[in-house]
């Protein structure tokens, strides 16, 4: 791809904005509500999956409504501090932390803890397995502070996009 293949616009934006808002849209739908034709629409949409803007497509399940059916489950919030934070001991835990189902996300920060994880488990003995996994076996995590949900008051996964592209 040439540089100008990385080149977004206005269009490409409201595009984006509606995909993260309803993925399952028809493409005539989605070309309505970014005023471009079908064919263009769907070309762009083509393009900007090939560019990596949309990294993939998910059904977000209504975490209140599967509860009486599956159980609430336990999230918690994770705190780790690292013993040591060479980069080869941190690529390491963060390795074995995205690879355990039940971490949803993972964020090595600063400063602070090395790393937040927000992790789901179906119960208390499933967080303790996980902990036990996760960090009791390793020698390098020094400290590691959990705070449970007792109610998730937002969770959105679109991130905000300016509703122009911003002059250079």
């Amino acid at each position: 791809m040439n540089t100008t293949d990385h080149f977004i616009d206005d269009i490409d934006l409201k595009l984006l904005d509606q995909l993260q808002t309803d993925a399952a849209r028809s493409n005539v739908a989605l070309a309505e509500a970014a005023h471009v034709s079908p064919p263009t629409s769907l070309r762009r949409v083509k393009r900007l999956r090939q560019l990596g803007l949309i990294e993939r497509e998910v059904a977000v399940l209504s975490a209140d409504r599967l509860a009486p059916l599956i159980g609430h489950g336990l999230t918690a919030l994770v705190e780790v501090v690292m013993e040591r934070q060479d980069a080869g001991r941190l690529d390491d835990f963060e390795a074995r932390a995205v690879a355990e189902p039940a971490v949803q996300q993972c964020y090595r920060v600063s400063p602070g803890p090395d790393f937040m994880l927000v992790i789901h488990t179906r119960d208390m003995p499933d967080y303790l397995a996980l902990t036990q996994r996760l960090f009791t076996s390793d020698a390098n995590v020094r400290n590691v502070k959990a705070f449970f949900s007792v109610k998730r008051a937002k969770f959105d996964p679109r991130l905000p996009l300016p509703s122009r592209m911003p002059s250079v």
